[in-house]
């Protein structure tokens, strides 16, 4: 359980040539008196594998529409960036990954992300959740920009 605003997580496997269908890092937040889960997972687009990451919230579609997110993940002066609107829980895994609503990673642009001889994926994803409708100074998240 994570609590607070923003987020930084490293993600890490020793051989990225394997990709299987299987969610890698399931990492749960605390903010606003609400839940949300940073999923991440590597699996095969057609014939490309990929990795993807995308925050779900737990509670109904109405609500999750309140809040607002945004993941970066990037090296070697390159960055990739994805906003949106979390998806709930009560969709299903598979429907979100489907739908293909969340940051996108070709396996390519993540070894070079990995940097070093391309033979390990190490990638250090960074978010934020914000309230879209702010109703008190106690909902408005600062984003550390120090780190």
């Amino acid at each position: 359980m994570h609590s607070g605003c923003t987020f930084n997580h490293r993600y890490v496997k020793s051989n990225p040539r394997e990709v299987e269908n299987a969610t890698w890092m399931l990492t749960v937040f605390h903010w606003f008196g609400q839940y949300f889960c940073l999923h991440f997972e590597a699996f095969q687009l057609g014939m490309a594998p990929v990795y993807m990451a995308f925050l779900r919230f737990m509670g109904d579609e109405a609500e999750a529409r309140n809040y607002s997110y945004s993941l970066e993940v990037g090296a070697n002066g390159r960055k990739l960036i994805w906003e949106g609107t979390p998806r709930s829980i009560r969709d299903s895994h598979r429907k979100v990954r489907d739908s293909h609503d969340g940051l996108i990673i070709q396996r390519n642009m993540a070894l070079f992300f990995s940097g070093g001889d391309r033979k390990e994926l190490k990638l250090r994803v960074t978010g934020r959740i914000w309230k879209e409708q702010q109703n008190s100074d106690a909902d408005v998240c600062i984003p550390n920009l120090c780190s």
